[in-house]
């Protein structure tokens, strides 16, 4: 009964840190995603005021 009660015990927690790495993995996709949104833009920018400029 011991070694079942443990074996529980450790899966939920295996379930506790495999949720924690979605949701930081989650965060970070959508950061980086955002990030490189921003960047294009901003080239997009640059790109336009260089041609306007020309």
């Amino acid at each position: 009964m011991r070694k079942a009660q443990a074996a529980l015990e450790y899966l939920f927690m295996l379930a506790a840190v495999l949720a924690l790495i979605a949701i930081a993995a989650r965060v970070i996709l959508t950061s980086t995603k955002n990030i490189n949104q921003a960047i294009a833009n901003y080239t997009q920018s640059v790109r336009e005021q260089i041609l306007e400029n020309l």
